[in-house]
This record gives C-alpha cells, sequence and structure tokens, in this order.
C-alpha cells in the first residue's frame, strides 16, 4: 500500500495496512528548524543547511531523504508567499541567534538592534516597520502589532480587513502548475494549505505580510471585535469566503486531482482550560461560512479537509462536525476535557483525529525517552483502531527538543506498526 493510498483509506476510517504518521506536512504539524537538522545527522543524511520553509515558527523543511528514512506519509506543497508575505525562492545562507546556518529566501531581511534582538520585515522591504520580532533568546518570531493612525473602532470597513483576500494571481497560478506537474505522480498523500479560508486566524489577523495594514489588527481589539460586533464579523467572512471559493475552482482546475488534503483554517477555539467563545456563537459567526466553504470542497473535489484548533473544544467538536471538517488538529489531549477515550468513542468515526500522539509542552521536551514511547504507545492504541488517526504530535514540535526523545516518538510508532 503507498502512503497516498494509506492516508485515504485512514482518511475514510478505514483500517489502513499501517498507522500513517506525519511531520512537516503543515504549518501546523511541523518541525523547527534546529531539529530538523539534528534528525538529518541522527540518520546521517546529506549534512547540508536545512531550508526554513515558514520563518514566523522558523519550521524546517522535511525534504525527501528524511521523509523517507522516518517513513513519512504525506507530502507538502506550502503556499507561494510566507506569512511575512515573501516567496520562498533564491536561498541564500542565514545565521541565526542561536548560531545555526540555515538556508532562507532571499527576500528573507532583518535587522539587529544593539541588545541582539531580530526584526524581519513583511515583503523583504526594510523601508516600512517591522512586522515580526525575535528575541535575542528566542527561537521563532512574535508578530508585532502596527496599529495604523486612522484606525476607529467605532467606525469599521469591511474592505480594510479584506486587502489581503484577493483572487488569485497570474504569479500564484504559475506557482500552482509548477507544482501540480512536480508531484502528479507522489506516492504521498499530498497536503497545502488553502488561501483565504482562515475566517479569523489570530496568527494572520494583524497582517505580519501587509507593508501597511489597515483595519482591526490588534489581538485584543479583533477578540472585542467579534464580541461587539458580529454583524461586522459575519459579512467580513461571507465576502472571504466567496473570494475563497473562486480561488478554490481556479486551484481545482490546476491541481485538483494532485491534492489529497486541504488546511482550511489554522483559527484556535481552545484555551488550555476552556473555549474562546460558546457554542451558539461559534454556530452564528463561523458554522454559515465554513460550512459553505467545506460543502463546495466535498462536492467538487476528493479533498478532505483540516481544521486546527489547540486547547480545550470538545464542546465545541459536535459544531466542527457539522462545519463539514473531516479533520481536527493538533487535538491538544493535556487540555480540560480533551481525553483521548473519549475523543476516541465519542467522535472517532466522524472526525480523523491528525495529531494527539505526544505532549509537545511536557513530555517530548522535557520527558525520558521511555516515557515518550509509553505516551505515544498508548495514544496509538486509543486512536488508531479503525482508522481516523494519522500519528503526529501536538502541535510543532520545538526548538531545544531533545533529539533522543525524537527518535524514541518514531520508534514508538514504528513499534507499534510492527516494523
Amino acid at each position: 500500500m503507498s502512503s497516498k493510498e494509506r492516508i485515504r483509506q485512514c482518511l475514510n476510517h478505514e483500517q489502513p495496512d499501517q498507522l500513517p504518521i506525519d511531520f512537516g506536512s503543515s504549518f501546523i504539524t511541523g518541525v523547527h528548524c534546529s531539529v530538523v537538522a539534528e534528525l538529518r545527522q541522527h540518520y546521517g543524511l546529506e549534512p547540508r543547511p536545512v531550508k526554513v520553509c515558514e520563518p514566523y515558527q522558523m519550521l524546517g523543511e522535511v525534504e525527501a531523504d528524511l521523509l523517507d528514512v522516518m517513513g513519512l506519509d504525506v507530502q507538502p506543497i506550502f503556499p507561494n508567499r510566507t506569512i511575512f508575505g515573501f516567496p520562498n525562492e533564491n536561498w541564500k545562507p542565514w545565521i541565526t541567534p542561536w548560531g545555526q546556518e540555515v538556508l532562507v529566501s532571499e527576500h528573507f531581511k532583518t535587522t539587529t538592534d544593539k541588545a541582539g534582538n531580530t526584526y524581519i520585515y513583511p515583503e523583504g522591504d526594510t523601508d516600512v516597520p517591522a512586522s515580526g520580532h525575535m528575541p535575542k533568546t528566542g527561537y521563532f518570531f512574535d508578530t508585532i502589532e502596527r496599529i495604523h493612525p486612522d484606525y476607529d473602532e467605532d467606525d469599521l470597513k469591511i474592505e480594510e480587513n479584506l486587502e489581503e483576500f484577493g483572487l488569485m494571481s497570474a504569479e500564484e497560478e504559475s506557482y500552482w502548475k509548477q507544482q501540480a506537474e512536480i508531484y502528479s505522480s507522489c506516492d504521498r498523500a499530498v497536503s497545502t494549505h488553502l488561501n483565504g479560508t482562515c475566517l479569523g486566524d489570530i496568527a494572520l489577523v494583524p497582517g505580519p505580510f501587509l507593508k501597511d495594514p489597515k483595519g482591526v489588527r490588534g489581538v485584543a481589539d479583533w477578540y472585542m471585535t467579534v464580541a461587539d460586533e458580529p454583524e461586522f464579523v459575519m459579512e467580513l467572512f461571507d465576502r472571504q469566503a466567496e473570494i475563497a471559493l473562486q480561488n478554490m475552482a481556479k486551484l481545482k482546475a490546476i491541481a485538483g486531482d494532485v491534492i489529497d488534503v486541504v488546511v482550511v483554517c489554522g483559527t484556535d477555539f481552545g484555551t488550555q482550560e476552556s473555549t474562546f467563545c460558546s457554542d451558539a456563537t461559534m454556530r452564528e459567526i463561523w458554522l454559515p461560512r465554513y460550512k459553505k466553504i467545506n460543502n463546495w470542497i466535498h462536492e467538487n473535489t476528493h479533498w478532505k479537509t483540516f481544521k486546527h484548533s489547540c486547547g480545550a473544544i470538545e464542546p465545541l467538536l459536535e459544531t466542527v462536525i457539522d462545519c463539514g471538517f473531516d479533520i481536527i488538529n493538533p487535538v491538544q489531549c493535556s487540555a480540560k476535557g480533551m481525553d483521548p477515550q473519549t475523543l476516541k468513542d465519542r467522535y472517532g468515526d466522524r472526525l480523523t483525529f491528525w495529531g494527539g500522539g505526544v505532549n509537545t509542552q511536557k513530555t517530548l521536551p522535557f520527558g525520558t525517552p521511555e516515557e515518550v514511547r509509553k505516551e505515544v504507545l498508548e495514544r496509538c492504541e486509543i486512536f488508531a483502531p479503525g482508522g481516523g488517526f494519522v500519528f503526529n504530535a501536538i502541535h510543532n514540535v520545538q526548538a531545544l527538543t531533545p533529539i533522543k526523545n525524537m527518535i524514541a516518538m518514531i520508534e514508538a510508532v514504528k513499534e507499534y506498526n510492527g516494523n
């Protein structure tokens, strides 16, 4: 059975020949570039600098040789532009604040202040204010909120929060044609992020990819707008969804047969202890728009739809299903109410759990290899029977994660698979 067949069978809630594994197929199932370098070294692969495929979180590209040796089943096609608004092209070396040599896009432009803090710029334009900040002792960038001087919370304009959601450009069409040709015969499942379907993803609200963002761009301002101006938010999402449908039609025409999984939205609905909003609010504001997007996908393609949300979201999972999502990630089992067995029993026949394999806040970075092995095997025993489980950690693997624990995790999945 090929990896593509394995993933498709798993997503159809059928038992595959073995548990599929993913690391690096999206910006929420990735691996920090420092850990990618250690994995390459551990497996004795050709020594070369890791490409930073997603600079915001400094995620490293898991290249084909590493996909092979780790036994991974999913091949990503990343968007043609990063979260800072520039394409990954014409790679150049860059030394990180922790001393690692990596490869970054030629448009990756930074400055460093006297305290050793690093700043990155939208579209690589250092003539405008920086949109990201990496502390001297940090390992990824934090968004810098840039509130436009004309912003008025009492006079909100839809167009100002729509400026990043345009129709697919000729450049993007060309990029997708190229990618579709490259991966037309890929025997791994192919995953990508959709353009413009995020519907309030808080990482994107500040517009780190925009040179001069207008509208509601502060994190606190956005959450207050959702609470105080739901009509504004719903109109914004309606218009955003209409643009997204047109872009999906173009994407289908170019690469519809190549793609297997689409990340629709990374909007978080949960904290460690509770949900960000009530189920009623999610049903009023998000459900009709998500359903419109997911219905189009299911009626016109074979793609499976992927929803990311951290936190204690068990009270919202029926609504997630009603929205038409096939997959939930990262399955944060340490959050309140997110007991693995309960999730499998209640939702395992209707949702695929993509993640939940090991705790990346505690066990993977701070546990022993045996503790990692034990937790991984326990999660596999719970989530894997009957399909509907793609093994991944709970969100991205962070910097400083011990390589011995990474290997213990991978070997535990292989042990479960009888390899």
